[in-house]
């Protein structure tokens, strides 16, 4: 298999563009081409940047100007692209919520972003947004249009996306004059396991930079035909398929609800060349019944990413599934990418690194006291990146303890680098678990865990003990059919790793409380055993 770029775009003049040229860009010279893909819907290059100019047109009747706030809930439907384009049109900021929020968390993001327009899916599964925006509505002053796909006409007190596209008239669109570097793209909010969500804010430029760096990483072209099976509202969405795409002129196939055998049928049937993804979707699709009746020759690469991706995984998406998978890591705060493997990397790095700093990035692992560390010792990873977000918003107690004065950003995760620059992510800064006066980073023990014939998913975590001050608990999804014993589990570690490593107790799950991005939600795994345990 080759992976030579042969005809690579001019990355320097690409990032100098606003959001809303980069599409109109591919709308000059491929308008035929096929940009969007949903089931049946098949969007053209031309038809996209038409319906969003239609789009921003009509919010600039309504009012939304440059700098307002949009916020929208929308799954992996051609409209999300559609608002992405339209509100980078206007200057505006996009504000992406998370599909699978409900009432507490619509509330606080719709409050704390201050969004003057609400822009929604009617329902989405089983769930009412309508219903619950018309509960919140009057608790919420910045808040004064609300915009519905999918909701009649005429219903109160809403605007039906239908009758708005109707109205507009592109060509009352007065020009808007944008700073990449300066203005705002977008207001994303992190997932927030951990304490209150925070608004990540992101240019133009550190969006379109990152996208350019995906595209050199995995030696991307305009033939390329992206999988956007990872959420669009989240940062590995926006900049991994929707800008990535608009970058290269490439084509990008939807799934709003992610199943592996769905997703399987469709790189066979649509001939996709980039599939992304965090490890649980490939840790599915690896695990389909039929998974060796599906034909999966088109894939050439993409990126695993988002969550810890264990060496076991990575070894078989490129063994069985011949992909050439490139492994990164990021963050929200950071466009995301910060590192990525590369295809000259030998196979240890690339199963068990998340490769080197991409070119413009700098890392460095630091103690408790921000000491840089030598060449394999673990301490926290902190960063500086053209992509780094410009803060957080209305929360400059949260600015001051990220982003030092030389512009060094806080990551929260431990690492290592060794000798060549390849960078180890050992775990989370707030998951180490202090066992008797011994450190346990749960990545090291999950990993050795893949290698048992019997796991499908693990999550290491730790307990309050009144001996040990905290123990270790195994949380194990086992694969189908199977079936274990706690001592089982802990036997196949015993010589394997340290004794203080081997967990203290075991226990099997049916799945794991997940976030957006595909992280298991280990606070409230640990919540749970622990309540089980009282």
């Amino acid at each position: 298999m080759t992976l030579t770029n042969t005809d690579p775009p001019d990355y320097a003049n690409l990032q100098v563009l606003d959001m809303w040229q980069l599409l109109a860009k591919n709308a000059e010279e491929q308008p035929e081409r096929e940009a969007v893909a949903l089931g049946g819907r098949r969007l053209s290059y031309g038809e996209i940047t038409a319906q969003a100019e239609r789009l921003a047109a009509a919010l600039y009747k309504h009012g939304l100007r440059k700098g307002d706030h949009l916020a929208l809930i929308m799954p992996n439907w051609p409209e999300f692209i559609i608002v992405y384009f339209a509100t980078a049109r206007l200057g505006a900021v996009l504000v992406p919520l998370n599909v699978r929020f409900r009432q507490n968390e619509i509330d606080y993001i719709l409050r704390n972003s201050e969004a003057k327009f609400l822009l929604t899916c009617a329902e989405f599964g089983d769930f009412d947004f309508i219903g619950l925006i018309g509960k919140l509505r009057g608790h919420l002053p910045a808040l004064q249009h609300v915009i519905v796909v999918g909701q009649a006409a005429g219903a109160p007190g809403i605007i039906a996306w239908e009758s708005l596209m109707g109205e507009a008239q592109p060509d009352t669109l007065p020009p808007i004059k944008i700073d990449p570097k300066e203005d705002l793209l977008m207001l994303l909010y992190t997932s927030g396991t951990t304490g209150l969500p925070k608004g990540a804010m992101l240019t133009h430029f550190n969006i379109i930079w990152n996208s350019t760096i995906m595209a050199l990483a995995l030696e991307c072209t305009s033939k390329d035909v992206i999988l956007g099976a990872v959420p669009l509202f989240h940062i590995f969405g926006t900049t991994g398929c929707i800008t990535l795409a608009a970058l290269l002129g490439a084509s990008l196939v939807l799934m709003d609800i992610f199943k592996p055998d769905a997703a399987l049928r469709l790189i066979q049937q649509e001939r996709i060349t980039v599939h992304h993804g965090v490890p649980t979707m490939f840790i599915l699709e690896l695990n389909q019944p039929d998974f060796a009746n599906y034909d999966l020759t088109s894939m050439r690469t993409g990126i695993i990413a988002a969550a810890p991706a264990p060496s076991e995984i990575i070894r078989r998406i490129r063994r069985e599934m011949g992909c050439e998978i490139a492994s990164a890591y990021g963050l929200t705060e950071t466009s995301p990418a910060l590192t990525f493997t590369r295809f000259t990397d030998d196979d240890e790095v690339r199963a068990e690194t998340v490769g080197k700093a991409v070119p413009g990035v700098e890392i460095k692992i630091v103690d408790d006291d921000d000491e840089a560390l030598p060449s394999g010792e673990v301490g926290e990873l902190v960063c500086r990146s053209p992509g780094l977000m410009k803060g957080y918003y209305k929360m400059d107690e949260a600015n001051y303890g990220a982003i030092d004065n030389d512009g060094w950003f806080s990551t929260g995760d431990l690492a290592t680098i060794d000798a060549d620059g390849n960078v180890r992510i050992v775990g989370r800064k707030k998951e180490m678990i202090n066992r008797a006066g011994f450190k346990v980073y749960p990545r090291e023990v999950e990993e050795l865990y893949y290698h048992h014939p019997k796991v499908q998913e693990i999550a290491i975590i730790g307990l309050i003990d009144p001996v040990l001050g905290e123990k270790t608990c195994a949380c194990i999804k086992l694969k189908a059919y199977e079936t274990a014993t706690a001592e089982e589990m802990r036997d196949f570690a015993r010589n394997k790793v340290a004794d203080f490593k081997i967990p203290d107790m075991v226990r099997f799950v049916d799945g794991f409380p997940m976030t957006a991005s595909g992280k298991i939600k280990k606070v409230t795994m640990r919540a749970e055993i622990a309540k089980q345990e009282e």
